[in-house]
């Protein structure tokens, strides 16, 4: 199965901040704050955006996380008319408990989580046998004070795209029970290319 099932590019803000550090000023900008440690502030990360959807005007594409600020869904407004938002709405609880068993390999960038994509041996990386370590962001309590702050943001954006009625809500704590009805809602708006099946 595929990540993608719908015909377009699936864009996310992170992955946009990986490749456009050389490529783009407003790249240099936010490779300044990552070195540091910083997060990108919010005005950069709606400047990558905005450049990449400029660039892909033509096209159909998926935005993952973005936009997660009244701010930013106003600088949407700007280029685009939104088809459809999807905002999952999973429990407080479930998503502290995922983001916290999270673990990196600092030179590579690998992700493991320990639930979905645990290490072959428990805190060293399956390639090169170094140490895991957990990001300060990523243990329990700043999970916790990062998901209140994104909960307080987005609520304008959620409220937003549900006063114009592009905005479709699931819940659940579980990939393969939420996809189907997502599914759904996509090849109601878009012909699909691949099989519906999940991970």
């Amino acid at each position: 199965a595929s990540a993608s099932v719908l015909q377009g590019a699936v864009l996310k803000p992170n992955f946009l901040l990986s490749v456009s550090f050389s490529l783009t000023e407003v790249g240099d900008v936010a490779k300044q704050y990552l070195e540091k440690g910083l997060l990108v502030p919010d005005h950069v990360i709606t400047r990558l955006m905005m450049a990449e959807l400029e660039i892909r005007s033509s096209e159909h594409w998926l935005l993952d996380g973005f936009p997660r600020t009244l701010v930013q869904a106003e600088a949407l407004d700007r280029i685009c008319d939104l088809d459809l938002v999807i905002s999952l709405n999973i429990p407080f609880e479930t998503l502290k408990d995922r983001l916290s068993r999270r673990w990196i390999h600092p030179s590579s960038g690998r992700v493991y989580n320990l639930d979905f994509n645990p290490p072959q041996v428990q805190g060293i990386d399956d390639i090169t046998g170094e140490p895991l370590v957990q990001k300060e962001d990523d243990k329990p309590e700043a999970v916790a004070a990062r998901l209140r702050r994104y909960k307080d943001a987005a609520k304008p954006v959620i409220d937003l795209y549900k006063s114009r009625g592009v905005l479709h809500q699931f819940s659940g704590t579980e990939t393969n029970k939420i996809w189907p009805y997502v599914y759904t809602l996509f090849s109601n708006k878009i012909t699909p290319i691949q099989s519906k099946e999940a991970y």
